[in-house]
């Protein structure tokens, strides 16, 4: 049930909570290739207002929304503008690539199915509400094409298929959906605003169970087979087993929230707090590893590559950490606030500012400077 509390907390961070769903190399938040130690910043690119939506990298392609209301794709190697589009609202959303289409969803309450090669609008999905997370893709079952599944503030996760836009099923819980579902083994997984995880037969969109988790569930759930990991609102990271229901382990350290969503690697959970810290923990067990001090609020949602850990922090920086010992390999000052999450790409790093630039970041070549619509 809505409560005056619930909402008043809710608007309160709603605007700084888009850039903590999925929108890494792998669901997992784990990019593949090397990574050196030590990056400069080979572009920017400008756009209208704060970027805080997050990145997905494709056949050489950046795509990114803005607060601006765009929706832009950009070439990786210079940051040259290939096309935009104007959405609604504001685009907080993380944006995901399906194949030849470019998905993402904006404030005024419609999930956008764009060509990634033109920009050309395919069709769009109006929700009843904002919608702040990432999209997820599946296959459909028996071979009946692909589905998309997306969270909304009007309570519901909508299934619509790919091709088409027209709805399958529609999932209510009692509260928003914030971050992006989570699909695996004919499940969909996904936290709720309602302080429980979801777990929902894709088929049918119909519950298979919800698991309490105790507050509200700002970012995604990284799942992995049956275990999904997420970080609540209740100030602790959390590890739960999807086919039982089960709890595994609780971590928590100080009382502040976890906006982030965790990357998981094969022995470790990382992720970022408003403690204004990075958390590495033994994933089996859930106790810490190491702890690494930020100046500021850690939304952004880390990458690992290369046995490094990549993020930003709301106090201006970019770092990389490593995966093995938390010390500091490197960081660069924006100077901005950075909420959107890094992507990583053949060696490049790319992530939005609150000053409104997109930044690529890679060891080799000379700055391009500011590249403007």
């Amino acid at each position: 049930m809505h409560t005056l509390r619930t909402t008043t907390l809710l608007a309160a961070w709603a605007a700084q909570s888009a850039a903590h769903a999925a929108a890494a190399t792998s669901p997992t938040r784990v990019a593949s290739g090397p990574l050196p130690d030590r990056l400069k910043v080979a572009w920017r690119f400008k756009t209208g207002g704060p970027v805080t939506s997050s990145a997905a990298i494709a056949a050489g392609r950046v795509y990114i929304g803005s607060s601006d209301g765009r929706i832009y794709a950009l070439r990786l190697s210079d940051g040259r503008r290939l096309w935009s589009f104007k959405t609604g609202d504001i685009v907080e959303a993380p944006v995901t690539v399906a194949g030849s289409a470019v998905l993402a969803g904006s404030v005024d309450g419609h999930l956008y199915c764009l060509d990634a090669a033109t920009g050309r609008l395919r069709w769009k999905h109006r929700t009843d509400d904002k919608i702040m997370g990432g999209a997820a893709v599946a296959q459909a079952p028996g071979g009946r094409g692909t589905w998309v599944l997306v969270g909304s503030y009007d309570n519901r996760v909508h299934c619509v298929d790919l091709a088409s836009g027209k709805p399958v099923w529609t999932y209510e819980t009692d509260n928003y959906v914030n971050g992006t579902p989570a699909v695996g083994q004919g499940r969909v997984m996904f936290g709720g605003c309602d302080g429980l995880l979801h777990v929902v037969d894709l088929a049918t969109g119909k519950r298979i169970r919800a698991i309490e988790v105790g507050e509200y569930i700002a970012g995604s759930a990284t799942v992995e087979g049956d275990l999904a990991y997420l970080g609540h609102y209740g100030h602790e990271v959390v590890a739960v087993n999807t086919a039982t229901g089960r709890v595994l382990w609780r971590y928590r350290d100080r009382s502040f929230p976890y906006f982030a969503t965790p990357a998981v690697t094969p022995d470790r959970v990382v992720i970022g707090g408003r403690d204004k810290r990075v958390h590495c923990l033994h994933r089996a067990t859930g106790k810490a590893v190491w702890t690494f001090r930020t100046r500021g609020k850690v939304d952004s949602s880390a990458t690992v590559c290369d046995g490094k850990v990549v993020v930003g922090s709301e106090d201006g920086r970019l770092y990389i950490i490593g995966l093995a010992d938390g010390k500091e390999r490197f960081a660069h000052n924006i100077g901005a606030p950075i909420i959107s999450s890094p992507a990583v790409e053949a060696g490049t790093v790319v992530v939005g500012a609150n000053d409104g630039f997109v930044y690529a970041f890679r060891a080799a070549g000379q700055a391009a400077g500011a590249v403007r619509p």
